[in-house]
């Protein structure tokens, strides 16, 4: 019974130790970039704003306050979101981060139709992200986003 017991031990104290895994500045950015993915999915854009530095500005002319009113018309405009994000790409450069993948858009109507079933695409976007860790951890500084496959190379990523 003791060397059971002894047996059972190793396996608890092993599987705990393999399960002990220290995030690192790369999981941590994944979870900025989820945790937005997910707070757009529930139409939350306080959560959304919450990941965004106060020094927020991008390409598009959006800065931290602006970008509300961009989020709030796309989701009056589309009753459900759903956003798939593809080829995350993470560099860190001590402070600063880039994170560059592809997200697929969905939206569906509830009309209680069999059409409701099939989401309507709402396109491939790529998105290139820069982040910079502040105080409270990672923060998006600027993002920018363009139709797959509208670069001017006419290739996408």
């Amino acid at each position: 019974m003791r060397r059971y017991v002894t047996i059972l031990l190793i396996i608890v104290i092993t599987i705990t130790a393999l399960g002990c895994h220290k995030e690192t500045e790369q999981d941590n950015i994944k979870k900025v970039i989820t945790d937005i993915q997910t707070a757009a999915q529930e139409k939350d854009i306080k959560k959304i704003i919450d990941h965004l530095a106060n020094t927020y500005n991008d390409p598009q002319g959006y800065n931290h306050e602006t970008i509300k009113g961009l989020l709030i018309a796309y989701f009056l405009q589309y009753p459900t979101i759903s956003a798939y994000i593809t080829n995350l790409e993470i560099s860190i450069d001590d402070k600063s981060a880039k994170a560059v993948f592809q997200t697929v858009l969905t939206s569906g109507n509830k009309t209680g139709s069999m059409s409701d079933v099939i989401p309507q695409t709402l396109g491939v976007y790529d998105f290139d992200v820069s982040l910079k860790k502040e105080s409270n951890g990672w923060k998006v500084t600027s993002a920018k986003w363009e139709q797959a496959g509208n670069d001017e190379h006419g290739g996408g990523r």
